[in-house]
């Protein structure tokens, strides 16, 4: 037990600092799985409003109200809290508050705890035992006011002449390891507000189904986790997985708290509101946010960056991570899940090995190998890639086929990418094939491009994210409304948008942008999705050559009030008579959030040049896509946010011969980078494309599009994975 030999009455932030750290060393592991406990603990800074809070909060959950200040620890001392504070001295008393807190027995109650009890490990570890521990989140400026009402002498390290909000800051870093919840308190909140806040995220716990598939007409007997559909990827059904419960959403109160946040900060807090802390431990999801969105990844400081590109449209730079692509940006996360979901079935009794199958048509493969190659632990799983070896780009081609790493394989396919991801998607549901896998290599097969749930979540960062750094800028006041507009290919990223706006970002329209494979932007604006007669024509953004898009089954499931006997009715004459046809109503509904528009090859390539002769930024043709059909909107009231996808670089064999560089075809891949990056234009030239475009190539395998050919290569790798 820790002891300190500091005995002094009075100890300042400096001298306090020590004194902290040691006590960090040996904070609360995050994330216990709820006990069967119904304790509510309320943890928070001195100044936060847990006493006040408590008590109305015991009323509406009908449950007693404990103080521990006042109704456990003097009566246990026998003294006041201030008189035991001056008999020990500070150092001492939290070592005594702690030993005095582990006695705590009480169970039915709402108990509001000490801002310095956290700083004792045993006894949060005893109280959170007890129940779920509520963190009050509250702004420090209104803690400093309420502060100056109190007596603030009471609060562990303070002394006269220091400052209270660097004692908070300091403090915040032993609250943060401890809690359930996290309670996002708008500045000024009531106690009254806040206690709701509490008993509605305490009830979205209570009730929470978990997950269930798009064509499920039902929630399924047993709870489907988050990490269960980080291994499944796709439901049993065909279907993909969404969350049972509704959309969790932020106020404009609750975004103002995230304003000074860091990217990975706000992806924080936007996660643990879709999931639940006992399927993801918060304290577990920050230390992947930490890994993921550090500058040791991401070359940009700000991980992405918003810059005014001409009149009302400001462009949304995701592709600063290592494989130059908005990819990088979920798949530094879904990577991390993988290793933590088998490790839980394991701990359930499943010992098999998994197998991520990748159909991309370009940049999912080589963010995928990236990053299941960089984070720990995940070298237990194998990944295999599929692309089109005529549809991406020479430069995206030999980024893939450069990635190195256990248990990798890139497999080149003579078709398109339709072909490469319906065919991988049906493998999931080949009972037959599967079983071999399971049977004869004790292989099950997972995804990680947006079909897997995990994948798609974190893209819904970035879009508030941007939103946050246009009212940082200055260029709207925060709940103004934008529109978003997105080159749409597979639906997952504009999806990611249409769930941001669910949770409450001040979106206007989301404007979905396709080339000359235009089937998406037909369907929002005719009800049809019509595939009879259609040919997939290869385009210069080669993301965006897809005829079925895969993530619109869930915005269907949500349009159809979550009905997923409808949805598999739909997609059943999808795939039996090639189309199908929603109703007017819902027609409707799909105009009141979306505009949808295309442009031509010659539009699209037009945009290009165009826009690097006004502005000196250079586009990737996928970007290019979204600005020429931003072009196209008449009203420009407000400010519009192009999602820029990739780094120009990356389509470089496509790009630079539009800006009069004398290029001759089939330059090798150094020669391209070494061009792009005499520029000298907007964007600065991307680091990883620099250090990829001289390695070696080990991938080298071509299949023909065929569906045994495939299988072939799956197991192939299933029966080498260690």
């Amino acid at each position: 037990m820790f002891r300190t030999q500091l005995r002094r009455r009075h100890v300042g932030v400096y001298q306090i600092k020590e004194l902290f750290r040691r006590f960090l060393r040996s904070t609360v592991p995050g994330g216990r799985l709820f006990p069967n406990k119904d304790n509510v603990i309320l943890m928070g800074s001195p100044g936060s409003g847990k006493t006040t809070t408590s008590k109305i909060l015991g009323k509406l959950l009908s449950k007693p109200v404990i103080d521990i200040d006042d109704d456990h620890l003097e009566p246990l001392w026998g003294m006041s809290v201030a008189e035991k504070r001056q008999q020990v001295g500070d150092a001492e008393f939290v070592e005594e508050e702690g030993q005095a807190l582990l006695q705590f027995s009480r169970q039915g109650c709402v108990v509001a705890l000490t801002g310095s009890n956290p700083l004792h490990r045993q006894a949060m570890e005893h109280i959170a035992s007890t129940g779920t521990v509520v963190f009050l989140d509250v702004p420090f400026s209104d803690i400093t006011e309420r502060q100056k009402g109190m007596k603030v002498e009471r609060m562990v390290g303070y002394s006269d002449g220091r400052n209270v909000e660097d004692i908070l800051k300091y403090r915040q870093q032993f609250y943060e390891p401890s809690y359930d919840v996290r309670i996002i308190c708008e500045e000024h909140a009531t106690p009254t507000a806040v206690a709701q806040q509490i008993q509605s995220a305490l009830d979205n716990l209570t009730t929470d189904k978990g997950y269930v598939s798009t064509r499920s007409a039902a929630h399924p007997k047993q709870r489907i986790s988050f990490l269960d559909t980080v291994l499944t990827g796709v439901a049993d059904d065909g279907g993909l997985y969404v969350p049972a419960a509704d959309t969790p959403t932020f106020t404009t109160g609750e975004l103002k708290r995230l304003l000074k946040c860091s990217y990975a900060e706000r992806a924080l807090r936007i996660l643990e509101k879709w999931i639940a802390p006992y399927d993801l431990k918060p304290q577990r999801l920050w230390e992947f946010c930490q890994k993921a969105y550090t500058n040791k990844v991401f070359d940009h400081p700000d991980i992405i960056s918003v810059h005014h590109l001409e009149k009302n449209q400001y462009i949304m730079e995701l592709f600063h991570g290592p494989t130059a692509s908005f990819k990088d940006l979920a798949l530094q996360l879904t990577a991390q899940f993988f290793p933590l979901a088998i490790q839980q079935a394991a701990a359930h009794g499943s010992q098999q090995k998994y197998l991520v199958l990748v159909a991309t048509s370009g940049d999912t493969g080589g963010a995928v190998l990236d990053a299941f190659s960089r984070h720990d632990g995940v070298g237990e799983v194998g990944v295999v890639v599929f692309y089109p070896v005529h549809g991406v780009s020479e430069l995206q081609q030999h980024q893939m086929t450069t990635m190195t790493g256990t248990n990798v394989h890139v497999v080149g396919v003579d078709g398109d990418f339709d072909f490469c991801q319906s065919t991988v998607k049906r493998l999931f549901n080949d009972k037959t094939f599967t079983q071999t896998l399971l049977s004869q290599y004790n292989c099950k097969l997972s995804a990680a491009n947006s079909l897997n749930w995990s994948r798609l979540l974190p893209q819904v960062v970035y879009h508030v994210s941007g939103y946050l750094d246009l009212v940082k800028q200055g260029v709207l006041a925060l709940g103004d409304t934008i529109d978003i507009c997105v080159p749409t290919g597979n639906f997952g990223n504009i999806l990611a948008a249409y769930y941001a706006k669910r949770m409450g970002l001040p979106v206007r329209y989301l404007v979905c942008a396709s080339n000359i494979n235009n089937v998406v932007t037909d369907f929002l604006q005719s009800g049809m999705y019509d595939l009879r007669g259609r040919k997939l024509h290869r385009t210069t953004s080669p993301a965006v050559d897809i005829l079925k898009s895969s993530n619109l089954e869930r915005l269907l499931y949500h349009l159809h009030d979550n009905d997923g006997d409808h949805v598999r009715t739909l997609y059943e004459s999808l795939e039996t008579k090639q189309y199908f046809q929603i109703l007017e109503t819902m027609i409707d509904e799909l105009c009141v959030v979306f505009q949808a528009g295309s442009c031509t090859e010659r539009e699209c390539r037009q945009t290009v040049v165009n826009t690097f002769k006004k502005t000196g930024y250079i586009l990737d043709p996928h970007t290019a896509v979204a600005k020429s059909v931003a072009d196209q909107q008449t009203d420009d009231s407000v400010p519009m946010l192009i999602s820029g996808t990739a780094h120009f670089a990356k389509f470089a064999d496509g790009v630079l011969p539009l800006l009069n560089q004398d290029l001759k075809t089939n330059l090798p891949v150094p020669e391209l980078i070494q061009r792009a990056s005499i520029l000298h234009a907007r964007p600065a030239m991307h680091a990883g494309l620099t250090a990829m475009a001289h390695k070696h190539v080990p991938h080298t395998s071509v299949c023909d599009a065929k569906r045994e050919d495939i299988m072939k290569h799956i197991s192939i790798l299933a029966g080498r994975l260690v």
